[in-house]
Order: C-alpha cells, then structure tokens, then sequence
C-alpha cells in the first residue's frame, strides 16, 4: 500500500452490469471519512453488540449448542405472508424432522405469533417472553429460521437476531423448491447423502484491477491454506486467476460439486428497473471479464455465474458455499452507503423491492435437492475489510468459521465468529465515531479500516436452515449423492392463464378474524370460576375445533354422464360416471392450491363456475370468522363476570 493518505486509493468490490464499471468509484480514505461522519447509528443494535462484547466470546446459550434437543429449533413466518400455510405444508418432512430432533424445545412462530410488520428484534423476543443475553431455549430456541423474502420480514431484523441467536433464512418463488429444499435436508439429516470431503476455494484476479487482486492474494490464498493445515484429510482444490473462468466453476457444479466451495470474486449489480437486476444480482463476476481498462461496455451473462446457469439435472444435494460478492446473497431496497458518497439527502432506492440472490436460491431449491446453506453478503462486500493492518486479523475469523463448517459443526454456530467479531469491531468503530462528533483527532486511515471491516461483517447472511451440517463421509466408499426425487403439480396449459387471484381485502378480513379467534381462545384453565368451568371449557374446546376446522376449506367441481346415477352419502358424492374436474384448497390467510386433470382439462366455462364457487366459499367463510370471533369475545367477557 502507499505510504501517504493521499496517494492511497480505496478500490470496492462490485461492477456494475449496464455499464462495465465499478458500481462505487476508487475513494481515498480521506473522502470515506467525510462520508463516515454522516452516519447515523442503530441505536439499539449497538447495545446489543456492546453487550455481547461485554459477555466475551460468544452468546451463551442454556445447554449444549449442538444438541437441538437441549437448545432448540423454530421457524419464524410473516404475519401478513399470504403463502404462509401453502410454505408451512411444503416444508412439513423438514418440521417434523426437527420436531422429532427438538422435542418440547421445537417452536412455530405462525399468524399472530410470527414476525410483525416494524417489529424489531426486542420486542419480537419480548412477546415470546425473552429477551437480550443468555438463550433460554425453553422461552426461544436458538435455532431459528425465518422464511419469507425480506419484503415480509426485513434483512434488518435478521441482523439484529442473528447477533444472540443461530439464523437463517429460506425464500423461494414456490413451494415446490422449499419441498425440494426441504428434501434435501432430511435426506442429509437421515444418512442418505455422505458427501467425500471435497473443497474448492475459488478466486478471481481479473487484469488492472485490485479489488480482486486483493481478496485472491490476502483471502483466498491463506484461507485455503489454513484449510490445508487444519484438515489434512480433506482433498483440498484451489483456483485462483487465469483459472478462475466461468467454464470452470460451472463445470464443478455440473459434475460432483465438492462438499464446500468457497468464492471470492466481484458481485454483479444492476440499477434499479434494470429486467437483468432480480435474477443477475450478485451473480458471480468470473475471470471472464477483462477488467475495467480493456472493457467498458456493458457486461454479458458470459462473464459471470448466475442462477440461470444451473443446469436442472445437476446433482447438488448436501453441499454448501460461501460467496464473497456484492450482493451475493440479497439486495436491499434502498442503499445503505452511495447516497452519502454523492450528496443525496436520502437513500436511493436501488431495487422495486428487496430480495434474495437468485443463485443461491437456485442452489438451495434445486428440483433434485440442492445445497443446505449458502452464505453470503446483503448490499457490499468490502474487501479492504480483511487487509487492513489497524484493523485487525479478519482472515482469522474466516478461518475459524470455515474451518468449524468443514469440521461438520451446525453451520448456524460455525458462523457466530463472524458475529462476534462485528460485535467488537462495531463497539471500537462507535468510540472513534464519538470521537469524530466532538472534534477529537483521529486516526483517518484507522477509521476508515473500522468502518470498512464493520459494514463488511455486518452484512454477512445464512440462508438455509441453521441447524444444518455438512453430511460427510467416513471413507470415499460411503460416499452417496443421488438426485432427491420432489413430486410437483402444475395446472395444464389451457388454464394457466385462469388461475386464481383472490382478493386482498378478503383474505386479511379472514386474516384477522382468525386471529381475534386464536387470541380469545387462549384462555388459563386455572383462572376460571368454579360453576362456570365446565361449561366453559367445552365450548372453548367446541370453538377450537371449529377455528381448526376453518383454517382451510376444499371446493370440489364435479361432471357426470348421468344425473340419476349420482347420488350424496357419507358426506361425498358418488356415482358411476362422477369425474373430479377441479379441487381448490384455500388456506385461511387466502393462499390456494388448485388441482385440474393433467390431460383432459375443464373447459374455460367449467373452470370459471368453479372459480366463482371458490369466491363465494370465501366470503361466507369470512362472515362466519367474523361471528366466531364475536362469540369467542363475549364468552372472555362472561369468564370475566365468573
């Protein structure tokens, strides 16, 4: 590095796809500064980074952590999620296996008890009875999976969780890939896919340009060879420059990927509206690309891995990664850094939306089984984050958390090193900010190091199941990895375009009627008069059952050659020549599922009647809601007289 703060120029990770340059320009430590001073820190983060600098180490939890029967396993869906029932029965192999696993320590956070628009991290903890510090397992387990895209449940709330607890997250355009991912999980957790103890640490050195250079030369290199020396027994690749082509890292996905493949290199990013920005954002930018002198046009899919690439008879099941790219694993909305760079009084939106990476959602929800867990970056990676010398060893905690990955640890666990080091990091950063705001002289290239490494470990991400660990072979002759099989459903061409919309306003009326339902009905036995107990508990046990009753409801469309020879019994029609034409399931909260036969479908007229049946199913079903939840207040307010 040059020795004076002028000559030193600071070179981001990140090439911005429209136009073939860098999405940040090269900034001196002194123009950083400037920016630095405009931060505004997360208050309430911050205690709790504080705090789990104070603890030292780690967070502690209340048992042996890699036991899910001492410490405990939850999935954390949306409020306000419409496909949360039809994720809940497409993940349903992964829950029960978790369920068999935790015992009385397994959580579901659904419907009112899930995750509440604005709600921090402390007050979802405080309305499940936990708080800041140790992990009581028996009030929050400490694996926990939130499911959903961050437009339902934002990154920042998986961040600030993810400083006391093991996190991860799944979020999938269907339910077929969480049935896909979900397979693969329970294949891995029951012994059908051992994986021979492979890794490739990928690296990139495209020509003049030292963001790359630079995460190749002090990233990728020591990394695999700590790796080397730590775990003798693992066959160990490493690729680096030249090598580092697209060809190459598609090559080992298509063929036996290695149990762990870890990637530095830059992320693609596109502006805001760009068609390419939701399935190539955070693709990986290969050694393909002729670096930012020889090329500066927009930059082609042939440069760079993305989601699409993953052929789909590809043979992933078991395998992990952790990418080191921009955007590698989700992009926020809005940006969290350039708008201070350029002066804007507000943060730019970068996206429509928030949203997960496509190719780690392909790779964790591949048809045939995919990977357990992709790690990655939200927003920037921040390669002079592991270079600078004031700013401590980062290469250290790579080690430690890839080494403890490797090792077969919970990968949720394995990544706490990161976390506290972004704890520590993030309470040395916040004294010299202080410093700054009353004019005490600081150190410009150590502040510039601090917030670098800080905003660099904020940003890293799990996404899969937490509890997961790499399902690794005893000897090369145990070694298995077949395609995991997931049946799917899809309706016939001729009435795709027919598919059911429901209303909005009718599916959160129904939304919440069921929850007055569920908080009324959550009544203490022991609280109850004496004369009025008996009674009570029945028709609190009467209305439960019709609340469960109605979480979803089914509408069958039949035909028939002959009208005379139908018939009702049993609650079913039946008949000679009765044919199912088309079954709609719809839950509460308006998610639905319809079924059609595959080769002879309803007409448009049949398939419109059956449609209309359904609208109408869920209005009456709401007004009953409604009058349910009437009686189950007025039967609180009689509890309250007894």
């Amino acid at each position: 590095m040059p020795d004076t703060m002028d000559d030193l120029m600071l070179y981001f990770n990140g090439i911005n796809g429209a136009t073939g340059r860098y999405a940040l320009p090269p900034l001196r430590p002194r123009e950083l500064v400037r920016i630095i001073e405009q931060e505004e820190p997360d208050e309430e983060l911050l205690r709790d980074l504080e705090q789990r600098v104070a603890m030292k180490a780690v967070f502690h939890v209340q048992g042996d952590a890699e036991k899910l029967e001492e410490v405990g396993w939850g999935i954390i869906f949306a409020y306000d999620d419409p496909q949360a029932e039809a994720i809940r029965e497409a993940l349903s192999p992964l829950l029960a296996l978790r369920r068999e696993q935790a015992g009385e320590r397994y959580r579901e956070y659904l419907h009112g008890e899930g995750y509440r628009p604005g709600e921090s991290k402390n007050k979802f903890l405080a309305r499940h009875g936990a708080g800041p510090g140790v992990v009581d397992p028996d009030k929050v387990p400490y694996y926990l999976l939130i499911v959903g895209g961050p437009e339902h449940i934002p990154y920042r709330f998986q961040f600030q969780l993810d400083v006391q607890y093991a996190v991860g997250r799944l979020a999938f355009d269907s339910p077929d890939a969480y049935a896909a991912y979900a397979a693969a999980v329970v294949a891995a957790e029951r012994g059908e896919v051992r994986l021979p103890r492979r890794a490739l640490f990928f690296g990139t050195e495209n020509p003049d340009d030292p963001a790359t250079a630079l995460s190749s030369e002090h990233l990728v290199r020591p990394l695999a060879a700590a790796m080397r020396e730590r775990l003798p027994d693992w066959a160990l690749e490493e690729v680096r420059g030249e090598g580092a082509t697209k060809g190459r890292l598609l090559s080992a996905l298509e063929g036996e990927p290695p149990a762990f493949l870890f990637t530095a290199s830059h992320g693609m990013g596109f502006p805001n509206g760009d068609p390419r920005q939701f399935p190539h954002q955070g693709a990986l930018l290969c050694q393909d690309w002729p670096g930012p002198r020889r090329w500066r046009e927009p930059i082609p899919p042939e440069f760079y891995l993305a989601g699409d690439d993953i052929p789909s008879d590809a043979r992933l099941a078991g395998s992990m990664a952790f990418f080191f790219a921009c955007y590698g694993a989700g992009t926020p909305r809005e940006d969290q850094f350039a708008f201070r760079l350029y002066g804007d009084p507000q943060r730019a939106q970068i996206a429509p939306r928030p949203f997960l990476a496509a190719l780690p959602q392909r790779l964790l929800g591949h048809p045939h089984g995919g990977f357990l867990a992709v790690v990655g970056h939200v927003e920037r990676a921040w390669g002079y984050a592991f270079s600078w010398p004031r700013a401590g060893e980062q290469t250290t905690t790579f080690e430690e958390v890839v080494g403890q990955v490797m090792e077969g640890r919970p990968v949720g666990l394995a990544l706490d090193p990161l976390n506290g080091r972004y704890a520590e990091i993030a309470s040395d950063l916040s004294q010299m900010m202080e410093d700054l705001h009353f004019q005490v002289p600081v150190d410009e290239r150590e502040l510039a190091g601090l917030w670098t490494a800080n905003n660099d470990a904020r940003a890293y991400v799990l996404l899969g199941d937490p509890a997961v660990r790499l399902p690794l072979a005893d000897s090369p002759e145990e070694a298995r990895r077949p395609a995991v099989e997931v049946e799917t459903m899809t309706l016939p061409a001729d009435v795709e375009g027919a598919t059911l919309q429901p209303q909005k306003a009718e599916a959160a009326e129904e939304a919440m009627a069921y929850d007055e339902v569920a908080y009324a009905l959550r009544l203490d036995r022991e609280s109850l008069g004496q004369t009025l107990r008996d009674f009570v508990v029945k028709v609190k046990e009467a209305l439960e059952e019709t609340a469960r009753d109605l979480s979803s409801m089914e509408v069958i469309t039949y035909t028939a050659d002959d009208l005379s020879d139908v018939r009702y019994e049993g609650g079913k029609f039946q008949g000679k020549t009765l044919r199912k034409r088309a079954w709609t399931r719809v839950a509460f909260d308006g998610d639905v599922v319809s079924i059609v036969p595959q080769g002879d479908a309803p007409s448009r007229t049949l398939w419109e009647m059956h449609l209309a049946m359904v609208r109408e199913a869920q209005r009456n079903r709401a007004e009953f809601l409604q009058m349910l939840g009437e009686l189950a207040v007025n039967l609180v307010d009689l509890l309250k007289l007894g």
